[in-house]
Formats: C-alpha cells, structure tokens, sequence
C-alpha cells in the first residue's frame, strides 16, 4: 500500500493521457468532503462540503477545503457534480460560487433543491444540471455515468467517470439496505456492469469500514420509535440533521399513528422538509404538521417538536433547550429522541447536551440506550461484497478519519487488490493514474478554511491558539505611561485580570518587580514601547506561571507622553 510522507513536495506536469485526482477535503477527517479531478488541462469536481468545528476550533462556524490550488484555474472547471445533499458533501458550494458564480452544478432532484436553497441565502443564482441514476453525461472531457446509491437521504448517486486514462468510479456515501424505506437500493447490477468493463480506480466510503458486518435496515427503526411513542407522556422532542428525510418520514408515520402533530423547529429544518415535501420525498397526512405558533394551543400529550442539534452543535435549538436558552422550555416528563450517530468528535458536546436536558426531567432517548438510528454508510461486509462485484484495479478509500482509511484498504486487499495498487492518501495528496496505476506523485495546500460570521479565512490557527488561552487561563492586562524621551514610568502600571482567577489585589506582590524592570530599562536607554511590552509580558508571565501554575495571555499596553 503506497501512502503519504510528510516531506511530498508539489507536484509535477501530469503527463500527457493521465488522469489527476487530488483530494481537497473528507481524508483523515469526517466532513469537508471534495475531491478534484483533472484531464488534459479540464477540471471536474465531486462534492464541496463542510466540517463542523470541534471544541477546540472555539467562535468558528464551519471549516471550508482550501481552493487555493485550484483558485487561479477556477475557467477550466467543467462541473461541480455533487453526489448526495448533506452538508459534509454540498456546504462549500456557496463559498467556492462566490468566486466564480457560473461553475454549473450537477446533481439529483433533491441535492439541487437543497443547494440551490442554499444558495438562494447567498443572492447565488446557479447553473444547474438535473440528473438521474442511468443518465450518461459528458462534461468537458468526463463521461459521467450516475448510479443510484442508498444512503440516509433519498436522491443519493454514485458517479463513473471515463476518460481516456481510464474509469474511475466515486461512490459517494452509501450502503446496502435491502429494505429501504423509499425501495431505492443501491444498484449492484450496474456497479457489476462497471466492473466487468474494468474500473481503473474506485474511491470509496470508508466510514464504517471498522465495523464488522453490514448495517441493519433503516426499517427497523420504526418499531423502536414507535415503543417510543406509546410510552411518552408528554411532549416528545426529535432532533436529526436536518437533511435526514428518511428519519423525519418515520417520525412522521409514528406521531400520525399515535395522533400527535408535529412541528419542526429551526430554519434549516423548516426549509429542508418543505423541499422534501414538495418534491413529494416526505410523505405528510394532512393536517399532520402545524407552525410552532400554534403549539400552545394543543395539550403536550399531542406535541411532536422536530429540532436540530442531534451532534451537540452549541448554536442548534436543541442544545439552546438543554441551556434554558430557547423559548421551548424543557420540563420534567418530555421525551426528548437523538435520531442520529454521534460523529466522532462531538461525543463530549453531545453527553453534554443529553445531561442538561437531562437535569430539567427529560427522558433522552439515544443511540446508547435504545436503536434509534442506523448508519447511512456501508460496514465491512457490505465493502467486502462490493469490491468482489466491482472488481478494482486500483482502490484509494475516501471520507475517513485515518483508521477508516487504512480499515478499508485492507479490506480491498483481503478481495484480491494488490497491496501496490492501494493508495491511502489524505487531504492535499495528488494521485495520477498513469498508464492503468494509481500513485501518489506530490501534495498541495489543503489546509482548514474558518468561516468565523461573515469572515472566511480570516482567522488562522494563531487566532485560535489565542481564544484557546483566553477561554482556558484567561487575560491579564497591564497598563502603564512612560516618558517618550527618557523612557521613565509616569504614571502606573495598572494590572487586571479577567477570567483567570487571579484576584487583582495579589499583583501588589510583582507590581514593585515591574517597575524595576522599566526603571532599569529606561537606564539603559530602552524607549521603543514593544520592547517595554515584552519586558512586561515576561516578567509578568514568570510570576504568574511560578507563582499559580497558570499561562493566561497576558496584554501589556504602554503609552507614551
């Protein structure tokens, strides 16, 4: 198995009739999925997605991929093909429109609803291009074939891509219910087909490729909400992604069956279930969901809430129910349903959220203690089945964390893919496939892009690193004025501290070490204010730390008259 070191340099030309794949996000990492592929001077893209932020990214909103290389060649994209509706695979596309609006979107019937909604938020008005498993399209030099794929929402495709250097084959996210709710399995004849032609290069779904056997039937989740249901006493609150449209139907089918209306709360969560409603992807009885308006009106007995924040995202309704910060206010005897997998990461946000709502008498239903959610990716013996029916030359496993990755390429090798046509890479390593092997030829920048409010990419890992500090020890500000000819204190200095439980009284104690340190300073004819700053913030910063065990950011600011 080839894979990555950290010394890869940039790539070089790619060679005349090769074909170039270059993952720009979703290796290493559950989220930001994009991958770019180039022939001969053109540019096709599958997916363009976000990562949610974890603990340690505090103040950020969403994590981009990086389209720096890719940024000066933005005229040789032929298609932005997209394979499914989640955020991971089409929360991006806005952000790379906003530099080049009339890239055209490729898509399903659902995937470009929600994205041109999306997009509508972005005064972006798309090129699009609808299309269905069996349709063939060529874009620039890509023929594209789709190929319907099941998965944890409806409209999910798979995508074959031939060029003269070969085929290759990107699955997207999928798996192989045999009993989908919306009877749309995933089509193992044409991924057959494909492998009988000869597949140069697969990329596949690679997060449940550490689980063992295959992941059971989204159906049998019904019978588990619907014990749910008869058991409630009072209100029951939902919380799902807010594109989980087979979720929703089922929750949707339990509360009709148990007279209960449902409203959904949110505005990702209203839009997205509008637009699977209308597109007939939701089946709604009339009558059946109401505006949360009008809840007040109905016993909670009768109360089904629909919410976001199934993952702990802090900003979500459900975490802002769990803090008494919303205006639907937890009490004891709800029922409150997280119909969804914790993704890896956000385990301490979601326990978190589970104990508030907890604390206000909420009986939380989870994935821990009860089967409320079933996986929309492929485990191990599903990967084994496919790869057996695909029959690759060349594997290289996508959307992972490293684990997932290295997981699935064994996998790949147990079926027979020889171990030197088995590339694991990660986000920023190129791979061509010349000549029928695929090798890893060099890397470009692929870093995380910060959206922070209304900033994208304006904040760094030095930002980070600094609210890191601010949010763990605190600050301590130091103010003093100096003499700007002979550098002397005239007046200060001033030390306060905020959050870093240091009381402001106990700097009396280093107060006369500073003064000492500007005294001796202003002798030696040291005038320049940053480096008066520096004095201070060390000096400070060796009391504090011998003193408290403690390294809060410390903010010296020296004014001169």
């Amino acid at each position: 198995m080839s894979h990555p070191h950290p010394e890869l340099g940039a790539p070089p030309k790619l060679p005349k009739g090769g074909l170039r794949v270059t993952p720009l996000g979703g290796l290493g990492e559950i989220g930001r999925n994009m991958t770019v592929f180039e022939y001969d001077g053109r540019l096709l893209i599958v997916d363009c997605g976000v990562l949610f932020p974890e603990e340690e990214q505090p103040g950020i909103d969403l994590i981009l991929p990086d389209f720096t290389s890719i940024r000066d060649r933005l005229d040789d994209i032929d298609g932005i093909v997209l394979t499914h509706g989640h955020e991971d695979h089409i929360g991006g596309v806005p952000y790379l429109l906003r530099e080049k609006p009339d890239i055209p979107l490729i898509g399903s019937k659902l995937t470009l609803a929600l994205i041109e909604a999306k997009l509508q938020e972005h005064r972006i008005r798309p090129y699009t291009l609808e299309v269905a498993e069996g349709d063939r399209e060529r874009l620039g030099p890509f023929d594209c074939q789709f190929v319907a794929v099941n998965h944890s929402i409806p409209d999910a495709l798979a995508v074959a891509i031939r060029t003269p250097a070969g085929m290759v084959v990107h699955t997207g996210d999928f798996k192989m219910d045999q009993l989908p709710l919306d009877r749309r399995l995933t089509d193992l004849p044409t991924f057959a087909k494909l492998g009988e032609e000869g597949i140069d290069l697969l990329l596949t779904d690679s997060t449940n490729a550490e689980v063992p056997g295959f992941v059971p039937p989204e159906r049998d989740i019904s019978n588990v909400i619907r014990g749910v249901f008869a058991g409630a006493q009072k209100r029951i609150i939902v919380a799902s992604f807010a594109s989980h449209v087979h979720r929703i139907q089922q929750i949707l089918d339990a509360a009709h069956e148990y007279g209960r209306r449902v409203a959904f709360v949110g505005r990702s969560m209203v839009r997205n279930m509008g637009i699977a409603r209308d597109l007939g992807y939701l089946k709604v009885p009339p009558g059946l969901v109401v505006d949360v308006k009008t809840l007040d009106d109905l016993p909670d007995n009768e109360i089904v809430l629909v919410c976001t924040g199934s993952q702990g995202e802090p900003m979500a309704a459900l975490s802002r129910m769990a803090n008494r910060d919303h205006q639907i206010r937890i009490v004891s005897g709800d029922t409150v349903i997280l119909a969804s997998s914790l993704i890896p990461g956000n385990e301490n946000a979601v326990y978190r959220v589970i104990n508030g709502l907890t604390r206000w008498g909420a009986n939380v239903v989870h994935k821990g203690n009860a089967k409320v959610h079933v996986s929309g990716h492929a485990s191990a013996g599903e990967l084994l089945y496919f790869y057996n029916i695909c029959k690759p030359k060349n594997l290289m496993p996508v959307h992972g964390e490293w684990r997932h990755l290295r997981a699935n390429a064994e996998l790949g090798a147990l079926t027979g893919v020889p171990h030197d046509r088995i590339v694991i890479a990660e986000d920023g390593v190129v791979v061509d496939l010349v000549e029928g092997k695929a090798k890893i030829v060099g890397k470009v920048q692929a870093g995380y892009v910060y959206v922070d409010g209304l900033s994208v990419g304006d904040v760094g890992e030095p930002a980070l690193k600094d609210r890191k500090i601010l949010g763990d020890e605190g600050i301590i500000s130091v103010f003093v004025v100096v003499d700007s000819s002979t550098g002397k204190i005239t007046s200060g200095p001033t030390i306060q501290a905020r959050g870093s439980g240091i009381d402001d009284s106990a700097f009396s104690a280093v107060m006369p070490r500073v003064q000492e340190v500007l005294d001796k300073s202003a002798q030696d004819g040291v005038v320049e204010p940053h480096q008066l700053q520096q004095l201070i913030r060390r000096t400070l910063g060796k009391w504090v730390s011998d003193t408290y065990r403690r390294r809060p950011m410390i903010l010296p600011v020296v004014v001169e008259v």
